[in-house]
């Protein structure tokens, strides 16, 4: 049986038929399948680049398990130690899978905890490094390119504490890079305890099976043999050339038909055991499709509401256990509402390596009848300038240039139509209270205006949705909420992880105008949670 291929009838409405079995015939007529196999990057382009050596994760499940005894045996020296945390210092791709196992499946017995820091917030770098022992810890500095600010801001973070506590703190830290970037070499001048190279034809987002995923999976103590091996016969699956009996490329086209009539926020519901899964789908589809004024909005954690609340542009997607007999009743309503509504239940936790194929390849083909290139990110670096601009401009003056004046959640809202969305950009320390009322806010949104949400922790979004909102059509309103953040220091460097989230605050809401979008930032005192509560009052009221 192909895992996590459990899928329940899905509804899909006349409009959206007429284009997946439109999309359906392409495939078939243009042999689409076998020449995603094949590498043919005119699929999506003329131009090989950023195509072709982009394309490795299709050979991951086939490839990985051959690796995974030299990689076993590298891990186990790691944990011969005895170490009680590992704190993962990555940003995107190299944080949000590891992130999902760390809060679906956890540390197995006699294993360390695992912690995902992919902020500059001081508050939840202070957090993080009050809860573990660093002599006792390991650190995982996770990057594609090598030399992504926030991983090496914490890296420099991290290592000047370890200096102080232990005689060669090298042996506290393992890199995962590519080949020959700044990573590999500073791993290798600092005596690193290990250094993993990960096959370099393979984008960030595209990750999740290889080392990226599974080194961090290794050392929580995971069967990564079975996901594996559940990875590997969805692959297999993925190369049927019938639509039907190819789970990946059924997804695809359902996100594609969908996306053709005006259906492009993806809405994920999905239960609580697997929500987490959530947050790396949002990353690979945003940042895969949110390009060229077009792009599928993925939307998840959201509050699931009553069918009266969504505006007319939802798809919606389940992911439930395969042993939980129900699903929630408000999708019966939103299938009578006309709908499109798709259902997949995985068997167990396991069940994630094939669901990390299958929704890769899905986004593969879907970005096909997009017209789309799913594999570069040409609006990431814009907020990457301007912050290494205000940065410079902190260096040269000794201080931030001013921020945005003027602007209030009200203000945004008066100007929505009803194909937009509201994205909450978050520069705050992620808590369950902080969580819960930005939950609250978003219901009460969806409630009182009928547009999809979003919310995303910054720096952490710039690296996932940050793609979608710049590259993507222009129908989102952001909201932005930063604070006087504490100081921290950062070794070495002029200024701290309080001007460095500033900066990275300023510089996205600077690359937002550019383009622009509506966007207004909003500045919280020392109670986030309590006035995100307020703010949702405020438009429960129409205030």
């Amino acid at each position: 049986m192909i895992p996590s291929r459990q899928i329940e009838p899905t509804f899909i409405p006349d409009d959206v038929q007429k284009f997946f079995d439109e999309y359906a015939g392409e495939v078939r007529a243009e042999k689409i399948i076998r020449r995603i196999w094949n590498r043919d990057h005119t699929i999506w382009r003329p131009d090989p680049t950023e195509i072709e050596n982009r394309l490795g994760w299709l050979d991951l499940p086939e490839t990985m398990p051959l690796a995974l005894p030299e990689v076993r045996e590298r891990v186990a020296l790691l944990l011969a130690e005895g170490p009680l945390d590992v704190v993962l210092l990555g940003m995107g791709g190299s944080s949000l899978c590891p992130e999902v196992f760390r809060r679906t499946i956890g540390s197995k017995e006699g294993h360390p905890a695992l912690h995902v820091l992919d902020t500059t917030v001081p508050e939840w770098v202070r957090r993080v490094t009050e809860e573990i022992d660093p002599a006792k810890t390991l650190f995982l500095v996770a990057s594609k390119s090598g030399g992504t600010i926030e991983v090496m801001g914490a890296f420099k973070h991290f290592w000047d504490l370890a200096s102080g506590l232990v005689e060669d703190p090298g042996s506290r830290f393992v890199a995962i890079t590519d080949p020959g970037t700044g990573l590999a070499k500073m791993a290798e001048e600092h005596g690193f305890a290990e250094t993993f190279l990960n096959p370099p034809d393979i984008g960030g987002r595209y990750s999740a099976l290889s080392l990226f995923g599974l080194v961090p999976a290794l050392l929580l103590g995971l069967d990564v043999e079975e996901m594996l091996s559940r990875a590997a016969v969805m692959a297999e699956a993925c190369r049927s050339d019938i639509v039907d009996d190819n789970p990946g490329a059924s997804l695809g086209l359902f996100l594609a038909a969908s996306t053709a009539v005006g259906r492009d926020k993806l809405t994920l519901v999905i239960d609580p055991i697997y929500e987490s899964l959530g947050l790396w789908i949002e990353q690979l589809i945003a940042e895969s499709t949110g390009k060229e004024g077009k792009g599928i909005l993925p939307i998840a954690l959201e509050p699931l509401e009553y069918v009266a609340h969504y505006g007319y542009g939802r798809a919606f997607v389940v992911i439930a256990p395969s042993g939980k007999s129900s699903l929630p009743g408000r999708l019966d309503a939103m299938k009578a509402a006309d709908y499109p509504v798709a259902v997949y239940r995985l068997k167990d936790p396991l069940d994630l390596g094939a669901e990390f194929f299958r929704w890769e390849f899905a986004t593969a083909l879907a970005s096909h009848f997009l017209d789309i290139q799913p594999f570069d990110q040409p609006n990431v670096q814009e907020a990457k300038t301007l912050t290494g601009q205000v940065l410079a401009e902190f260096k040269g003056k000794g201080k931030l240039p001013e921020a945005p004046a003027g602007g209030s959640l009200q203000d945004l809202l008066s100007k929505a139509q009803s194909t937009d969305y509201l994205a909450i950009l978050a520069y705050l320390a992620e808590s369950p209270e902080l969580e819960q009322a930005l939950s609250d806010l978003r219901r009460t949104v969806m409630k009182r205006h009928r547009l999809a949400t979003t919310a995303g922790y910054g720096p952490r979004y710039l690296h996932s949705t940050g793609q979608y909102h710049k590259g993507g059509p222009n129908t989102g309103l952001f909201l932005q909420l930063v604070q006087d953040y504490s100081a921290y220091p950062i070794p070495g460097e002029p200024y701290g992880f309080e001007s460095l989230a500033a900066a990275q605050a300023l510089g996205d809401f600077q690359a937002l105008s550019a383009k622009g979008r509506r966007v207004v930032q909003l500045r919280l005192g020392s109670s986030p949670a309590e006035e995100i509560r307020a703010l949702a009052e405020q438009v429960a009221g129409g205030r």
